[in-house]
């Protein structure tokens, strides 16, 4: 039997923010059988599960315990990049050598970690991919979303089930708002360096009964080596999908293309316990919509288009949960259930230092039509 128990979030400043839980009693470096079926119930309930003050968690714990949601897969959710220097991916990641399923991200300087030496983290900044970007003199005080995104190579492996992350150094105390910059007026105070989830199924089930319909039949088709496709290309302001200005890599000059590793996943993922559908599209990739009717929408500006106008009312400040990360907290969060997106702009001395991974799954995602296991 297990100690672990669930609590789920709450939220008096946000009550439309339905999703997440701790869970405490629980040894993430010394899990029993009895712990990961608590952990495996709640994260398919709860999308997003948070464990307090597990510093001593190994990257082979972390690891062990990512790889258990699907015992099949094994290698990192990206694979191994071909021509890593144009990926966008490039200056984020750091592997663990003796542990490669584990990457290490944050900013500033780290004389050494887990057989790591004199490495130089790079948080990543709006500015260097979105198309217009927070002035200057207010960069410290505000912020956006990076990039609103699944973890998925969206080329041959399959998009992984859960990521973990786990804060080893967090740079204290201050706060940013977080501009939409959409002419909404949109804003949103996050603590500094947050990870900012939505929920896939809140998003789904705020959209019209015409448009459920539209996600529930319409296919995605992402572009070949997508994270290069997009590297010339520029990000809307509210961190949802690219501006339209003709500026992705040609695909005769992307590397050779593989075509059964193109892949056209649908819009809406099944919660494999409970059914629930979930719009999960990561809408920087986007190159084509596959609708019912066998019609290929193959105009960039009208596909993107179209993914942000299901997507972006599931973005809204109310429906954002803006995790305030502390040192030792590890969190678990369902890949096909959220998206989610880095946050916020550091100064160069401070230090930011966590450890991800996730695994490439043995199989798709289940869509709207898949049967769900009783």
């Amino acid at each position: 039997m297990s100690a672990a128990v669930v609590t789920p979030l709450s939220f008096s400043d946000s009550p439309q923010t339905n999703f997440g839980a701790t869970i405490s009693g629980v040894d993430v470096e010394n899990l029993t059988d009895p712990d990961f079926s608590v952990i495996e119930a709640a994260l398919f309930k709860h999308q997003v599960v948070i464990f307090k003050n597990q510093s001593h968690a190994s990257p082979r714990a972390q690891f062990e315990l990512t790889n258990r949601f699907d015992p099949a897969a094994t290698s990192y959710g990206h694979g191994k990049t071909v021509d890593a220097k144009r990926s966008i991916l490039h200056p984020d990641l750091k592997t663990i050598p003796h542990q490669p399923q584990v990457q290490v991200i944050g900013n500033g300087f780290v004389p050494e970690y887990e057989g790591l030496k004199h490495i130089q983290l790079k948080h990543p900044h709006h500015k260097t991919f979105h198309a217009t970007a927070i002035p200057a003199e207010d960069d410290l005080n505000f912020t956006r979303f990076y990039r609103w995104h699944i973890d998925a190579a969206l080329y041959g492996l399959a998009p992984p089930v859960v990521t973990t992350l786990l804060a080893v150094k967090v740079p204290g105390g201050r706060k940013q708002i977080v501009r939409y910059d959409d002419g909404t007026g949109d804003e949103l105070e996050v603590p500094l360096g947050t990870t900012a989830f939505v929920s896939g199924y809140t998003m789904y089930d705020r959209l019209s009964e015409q448009e459920k319909e539209l996600a529930r039949t319409t296919k995605v088709e992402y572009a070949p080596h997508p994270y290069i496709w997009m590297s010339g290309a520029k990000s809307r302001s509210d961190g949802l999908g690219m501006v339209s200005e003709g500026k992705e890599v040609p695909l005769e000059e992307l590397p050779e293309i593989e075509e059964e590793k193109v892949q056209i996943l649908p819009m809406c993922w099944k919660n494999p316990v409970d059914g629930r559908l979930a719009i999960q599209i990561h809408p920087s990739a986007v190159r084509k919509l596959h609708l019912k009717d066998g019609t290929v929408i193959d105009d960039l500006k009208e596909v993107r288009e179209i993914v942000h106008r299901i997507q972006r009312p599931g973005i809204a400040p109310e429906l954002v949960y803006a995790h305030d990360w502390e040192e030792g907290d590890f969190v678990l969060f369902h890949n096909r259930g959220v998206l989610h997106s880095v946050v916020g702009a550091f100064a160069q001395d401070e230090v930011r230092l966590f450890r991800q991974c996730n695994v490439a799954a043995s199989e798709f995602p289940l869509g709207p039509e898949a049967a769900v296991a009783a």
